[in-house]
């Protein structure tokens, strides 16, 4: 399927693993899609911008995803977890609840597999290319099939950002359709 790829689209693609070794993510995502096509220079990286999203504000969302200690769940027991932050650093000193370099599992040197949902992603770009009767796969495709999908996390993180998705799919369709005249 990658021969029909652009090399803009295959830039991404290959940027996906960048950005999940980046993060230490032992796999490819529709995230890690999302975060090389927004930081890739592309017209449809720049819709995403006009529309609020941007790989600054994906990067911050997926940290916050990450964060085992959800501060309102705690909430909800009465625990202040900014409080509990706090007196354990001064106890303990700065930086005391963070992870030890160490402790995560080293990143794979090699390949990186794609998760099922990225892989169905990518399928659908295929399927964008063809209802839209392109030759090839454009960024276009690919953020079509990003968002395709509101299961996907590339999605959900794009409507945690306020994007309109129907108008940010109608904007990339509009680009990859001026692309291909």
């Amino acid at each position: 399927m990658f021969e029909r790829f652009t090399a803009d689209a295959r830039e991404i693609v290959v940027g996906a693993q960048e950005e999940a070794r980046r993060l230490r993510h032992h796999h490819i995502g529709t995230e890690h899609l999302l975060l090389a096509l927004l930081a890739a220079d592309c017209p449809e990286a720049r819709a995403a911008a006009a529309h609020g999203l941007t790989a600054d504000d994906v990067r911050a969302r997926l940290a916050h995803r990450g964060d085992p200690l959800d501060p309102e769940a705690l909430s909800t027991l009465g625990i202040d977890l900014d409080a509990v932050r706090e007196a354990t650093e001064r106890t303990f000193g700065e930086g005391a609840l963070d992870v030890p370099a160490g402790a995560r599992k080293p990143v794979r040197k090699g390949h990186i597999p794609f998760t099922p949902r990225a892989k169905k992603a990518l399928e659908l770009s295929l399927r964008q290319s063809i209802r839209l009767k392109s030759g090839d796969i454009r960024t276009g495709h690919l953020l079509l099939g990003l968002l395709q999908d509101e299961g996907f996390l590339s999605a959900r993180l794009a409507a945690e950002a306020g994007v309109d998705l129907p108008a940010l799919r109608a904007e990339a369709e509009r680009l990859t359709r001026s692309q291909a005249a």
